[in-house]
């Protein structure tokens, strides 16, 4: 059983959040369904689902505040996390750390932060065990 079933995000412009979120989850294999006032993707039994927010014009959300900090993608390669990034600048999402090698947390953590117009933070990340350093 997974540990989230699904995770469901409020946001200003249902119409511009599918444009920028459709490339990056298409790319992480999901599977895009679309439904009245909302559009989810998913990979097995986890979800993402977009909503539109409750009251128009209340966004962006501000990284740092109390709620939502960022949800990270975890990869199998730092090629990956290059790619990721890649397509959701492309989908116009905005780089808040560009791909690099995070000692802070340990030698093999490699990863970047995208954020798009309302604020939601992406992490794109390859944390590999200590035995398997090489790709």
């Amino acid at each position: 059983m997974p540990l989230f079933d699904h995770l469901g995000i409020s946001v200003d412009h249902l119409p511009r959040s599918i444009e920028q979120f459709d490339p990056v989850m298409q790319a992480l294999g999901c599977t895009r369904q679309d439904a009245d006032e909302s559009v989810s993707w998913y990979k097995g039994e986890e979800e993402l689902i977009l909503f539109p927010a409750r009251d128009a014009g209340s966004g962006p959300h501000r990284h740092g505040r109390v709620g939502w900090q960022h949800l990270a993608f975890a990869v199998d390669t730092r090629a990956e996390v290059d790619r990721l990034h890649e397509i959701a600048l492309g989908a116009g999402w905005t780089a808040v750390r560009e791909p690099k090698v995070y000692p802070r947390f340990n030698d093999r953590y490699y990863a970047s932060f995208v954020e798009d117009d309302n604020g939601i933070r992406l992490e794109f990340m390859h944390n590999p065990p200590r035995e398997s350093v090489a790709d």
